[in-house]
């Protein structure tokens, strides 16, 4: 299923695509985590309805929000998980040492934002604003010390996820996590694709576009650490809860590893595209 968070006379519901059309499922579970955390019986119900409804709304009059709009905790990330994008970030272009464990960093919560709202720029505040397209992972049940065996019955489904970073308020902090954290520097969705609908995640194309030009342009075939090694190793001695999200890591590509580099300001139209999972697109528009 293909199941997404909208706006139904300014109430946040729960709902299935179905082709073009959305049906409700606000009578299965009042949000998204609470439909996670009734694990196979929520999405038995959630197809029961589905199959039952008499009427659906145009997917085109509904707003999308986040699949998630209210994280129960931070966005947990994947830095250079790409081998390719590990090389873009070295001035000599030789190609660098790959991690042998993953590099983690979260994101705070209130940079969720829905596939097709805004992002707010502030020149106040970063003028070397940057787009990253990622895999995005939805945990389904909780977990501590997961095996790598064990770790994809952990999975939920999966969306496309910005993980928009502020590049010089995460080199002035020499850390990642107040770059990643600006309100809104997180848009994902449009939808949760669950993981049986999906299958194999690890052979999908991973595109951005920024103003209709190809900026990112990879597979997930590349990702160093997998979707089962990611969460083996996130779990370890932490207990991951239904409902969060790990963004599995970008690409090379990136704005500031252009030659000159680039970066986006107001005006600028951002498209990530997971294959066979959808597409997100966000307008910049200045701080007023």
């Amino acid at each position: 299923m293909k199941l997404l968070t909208y706006l139904d006379k300014r109430v946040a519901k729960i709902g299935a695509v179905v082709e073009d059309r959305v049906i409700d499922l606000s009578g299965v579970a009042p949000d998204m985590i609470s439909l996670i955390e009734l694990g196979a019986e929520g999405l038995a119900q959630a197809q029961a309805a589905v199959d039952a409804a008499t009427g659906a709304a145009p997917l085109s009059s509904v707003q999308l929000l986040a699949p998630i709009p209210d994280p129960r905790r931070n966005v947990m990330c994947l830095g250079l998980n790409y081998a390719e994008h590990i090389a873009e970030q070295t001035s000599s272009g030789e190609q660098a040492d790959l991690p042998e464990f993953p590099i983690v960093f979260t994101k705070a919560t209130t940079t969720a934002n829905g596939p097709f709202d805004d992002i707010v720029l502030d020149p106040a505040v970063t003028g070397r604003l940057d787009w990253e397209v990622e895999l995005a992972v939805v945990i389904s049940r909780a977990g501590a010390n997961i095996s790598r065996e064990e770790a994809m019955a952990h999975v939920f489904g999966y969306m496309v996820l910005n993980d928009v970073s502020a590049r010089d308020l995460q080199w002035r902090h020499k850390q990642f996590f107040k770059g990643k954290s600006l309100d809104g520097a997180c848009p994902m969705g449009p939808w949760i694709v669950t993981a049986d609908e999906l299958g194999d995640p690890h052979d999908l194309r991973v595109v951005c576009r920024v103003n209709g030009q190809v900026k990112q342009d990879s597979s997930t075939t590349f990702m160093i650490f997998d979707v089962p090694a990611t969460i083996m190793h996130l779990s370890d001695g932490m207990t991951l809860l239904p409902g969060d999200i790990i963004a599995t890591g970008t690409p090379s590509g990136v704005g500031f590893a252009r030659t000159p580099p680039e970066f986006l300001k107001p005006g600028d139209v951002v498209e990530c595209e997971v294959e066979r999972i959808g597409s997100i697109k966000n307008q910049i528009v200045a701080a007023r």
